[in-house]
């Protein structure tokens, strides 16, 4: 087969730019929330000082109701109710995260006896399963490399959970303060705090399995096939982290729910979603800790299996026999070329096109559907054009 246009140092080279470029144009979106301001009194300290504290740091003005005040006690009000909230879901995913601690020591251990047992954790090479004439890595190696990519794994989806909760907790407040400017206002910064997350989550997710593949490489050398199966530990890592997220947050607000509607809409008469009701304020941290965190935690276990299953294949293919790096990376390239891709369909939506009314936001949302498939179409052309080798058929790959 010839050789693909884009060099393995390309590829190199390609991958953690678009990755680096992702995560600071989701800075850059976390900057650009941050200037609603929640505090416009900068010397009376914490929020609400300038009333008697209660019970936890928070000021009575957590049970009051909005009418009869000023918009100065409206704005610290919102704060102090985004940071019960923030705090309540910090909390929860700390607490979570130690039992979380556990499973993942108990099952990468489990990992390492069941993956290293195959050969009865030998250390000599063994034939390799696609050509008995060649030699691969034992399989005490892969228990211990694929023990490593779980364990990274499953420390990448925790953190971008994690990270997608607070940039949630961090805009609501400034969302709703927006609000009060028009529904544009409020679009911009809630699209804006939702592509924090996203970008983090894809770029972050592809920048960790770029290093390890390159660090593996280090040991396995050309030994493709044994490298991508040790690497598919990291897509494992992903998706154990959000069965944990997901139904951990789910439980806990769904329990926090009930209580909040048996307790004050049928006891105490108190409207649904009052901050009044402490149960209130619990249900929204179940909210943030099983739809934001689980669903962060969830993209990115699918994200990474996907793309750790595509290099699996590639190894096994004609492109890991003949030792074609950049081609084997093709999924990688495409992940890459995809955030370049969202990059600017998401400053079509926030920057390009202004939301002036509610009509206006969903086929804000289309244009940029369609905008990105027509992009990515394109990028994914052109990709397909230099990474994979000129005379690739599908007939080629499955050759092996």
């Amino acid at each position: 087969m010839g050789a693909s246009i884009l060099t393995d140092l390309g590829a190199e080279i390609l991958i953690p730019i678009c990755s680096v470029i992702g995560i600071a144009f989701s800075l850059v979106q976390w900057v650009l929330v941050s200037k609603v301001k929640l505090s416009p009194d900068h010397d009376s300290g914490s929020p609400g000082n300038d009333g008697a504290d209660g019970e936890n740091g928070y000021t009575h003005r957590l049970i009051e109701e909005e009418e009869g005040h000023n918009g100065h006690n409206v704005v610290r009000k919102r704060a102090d109710i985004q940071n019960a909230i923030s705090e309540g879901a910090t909390s929860f995913l700390f607490t979570e995260y130690q039992y979380i601690g556990v499973f993942m020591v108990a099952f990468a251990v489990l990992i390492f006896i069941f993956l290293g047992s195959v050969e009865g954790f030998s250390m000599a090479s063994q034939p390799c399963s696609y050509d008995p004439f060649k030699t691969c890595k034992p399989a005490l190696a892969t228990a211990a490399f694929g023990t490593i990519s779980f364990l990274l794994g499953a420390i990448t989806s925790l953190v971008s959970g994690f990270l997608g909760m607070k940039i949630a907790t961090y805009a609501n407040a400034r969302t709703t303060l927006e609000a009060g400017k028009g529904v544009g206002k409020a679009f911009i910064i809630a699209f804006r705090s939702g592509a924090v997350m996203g970008f983090l989550l894809a770029a972050s997710g592809l920048l960790v399995l770029f290093i390890a593949i390159n660090l593996f490489k280090l040991y396995y050398d050309d030994d493709w096939a044994s490298l991508f199966e040790a690497i598919t530990g990291y897509g494992l890592g992903g998706s154990s982290m959000a069965l944990f997220d997901r139904v951990g947050g789910g439980i806990y607000t769904k329990a926090a729910d009930v209580g909040a509607d048996l307790v004050g809409k049928v006891e105490k008469n108190i409207p649904e979603d009052d901050p009044r009701n402490p149960a209130v304020i619990a249900d929204h941290v179940g909210d943030n800790a099983g739809d934001i965190t689980g669903m962060g935690s969830d993209l990115f276990g699918s994200y990474a299996e996907s793309t750790c299953a595509a290099l699996v294949v590639a190894s096994i293919s004609s492109f890991g026999i003949n030792h074609e790096f950049t081609p084997m990376l093709y999924p990688l390239i495409i992940s890459s070329v995809g955030i370049v891709v969202c990059l600017i369909t998401t400053l079509f939506t926030t920057d390009i096109f202004e939301i002036k009314s509610v009509d206006e936001i969903e086929p804000s949302l289309k244009r940029q559907l369609v905008i990105s498939a027509v992009l990515m179409t394109i990028g994914i052309a052109i990709v397909s054009w230099i990474a994979l080798p000129s005379s690739f058929t599908i007939f080629t790959f499955e050759e092996q």
